[in-house]
């Protein structure tokens, strides 16, 4: 007798290419904000070791770029706040780039600063 419940095909691994190329879009991803970096990482986590590593590390600055964001929202009542949020959008960006570029090239990118709250 046959089991009636489809079960779902492992999914296969990715190209270096591929791998490469959804590690750069999860460094890029940080321009808009997390939510590319945790998809990519669900995602892609099993599939590709690089892809792995470069997307923890993106979500991860980006989770320390969420916690800035909030620190400058709560000290926009004495007026530094708003300069705190826009230092860490323009951080945000061009860290992002540089982490998308070094990926790309299959070289691995470390942010300067981040809470490595994902391992």
């Amino acid at each position: 007798m046959t089991d009636p419940t489809p079960q779902a095909a492992p999914s296969a691994p990715l190209t270096e290419t591929e791998d490469r190329q959804w590690a750069s879009f999860a460094h890029l991803g940080g321009i808009v904000g997390f939510l590319p970096s945790l998809i990519i990482w669900l995602v892609f986590k099993d599939r590709g070791a690089f892809t792995n590593t470069e997307a923890k590390e993106a979500l991860n600055f980006q989770i320390t770029v969420g916690i800035v964001y909030i620190i400058g929202s709560i000290l926009t009542v004495i007026v530094i706040g708003p300069l705190i949020s826009l230092a860490a959008a323009i951080i945000s960006v061009i860290f992002s780039i540089m982490g998308f570029l070094k990926a790309k090239d299959g070289i691995a990118y470390r942010y300067p600063f981040a809470l490595r709250l994902i391992k």
